[in-house]
């Protein structure tokens, strides 16, 4: 009578199973294999590297505010990615596709929305709107849990190392002349960081309407 009990030679389900190292090492294979195939294709498919019709890269006051909006750590309640679902795209407006975020470095996708989507509110209200809202939420929103920025408005832009940031995203894709780099200083003095962020919040979404 056979043996039922023994197993055969090479990388049997046993062995696997009984062996941290060894299924740790096949796990890590399987999701880089995975990831090699799902992911490298992208970067080389027009319609996620190249930037939609129209879409310019942020100015200097804009990519002030938006490095201000991802240190406030607005990205933890509100997304910037409208899902192909009717219900979405009837309250937000079009979904978002990946040209639309091309010049974005990180890009702020996401689907936490303890706060609206801010995929499309470029130049739905007004700065003044945007300014009073900031300082205190619940002067337009009296529902409103979102924290006041008030502190921006006293807060001038840090325009010293603007330059070489937008060097930076310029190496990432984002096409800067060296005039536009030259004078990005220039262009935000004067400016606060509330001005700032209202810049960048009132170009989001414009280009896909």
């Amino acid at each position: 009578m056979s043996d039922n009990n023994k197993t055969g030679s090479g990388l049997s389900h046993e062995k696997i199973e009984t062996s941290n190292f060894l299924m740790i090492v096949l796990i890590l294979l399987v999701l880089l294999f995975g990831g090699l195939v799902e992911i490298v294709p992208l970067f080389f498919q027009k319609s996620t590297t190249e930037p939609i019709p129209g879409l310019k890269p942020y100015t200097a006051l804009q990519v002030l505010g938006r490095d201000i909006y991802v240190r406030e750590g607005c990205y933890n309640c509100h997304s910037q990615m409208i899902r192909p679902f009717r219900a979405e795209t009837l309250r937000y407006g079009p979904y978002s596709v990946a040209g639309e975020s091309v010049y974005d470095h990180p890009f702020q996708w996401g689907s936490k929305r303890t706060g609206p989507d801010l995929a499309r509110v470029g130049g739905k209200y007004s700065d003044e709107w945007h300014r009073i809202h900031l300082v205190n939420p619940r002067d337009v929103v009296p529902e409103s849990n979102m924290p006041a920025y008030s502190w921006l408005e006293k807060s001038p832009v840090d325009a010293d190392s603007l330059a070489v940031h937008m060097k930076g995203l310029r190496t990432l894709g984002a096409p800067y002349s060296d005039e536009e780099i030259a004078k990005a200083s220039d262009d935000v003095k004067g400016k606060n960081e509330l001005d700032a962020v209202i810049a960048y919040l009132q170009v989001l979404g414009i280009h896909r309407k």
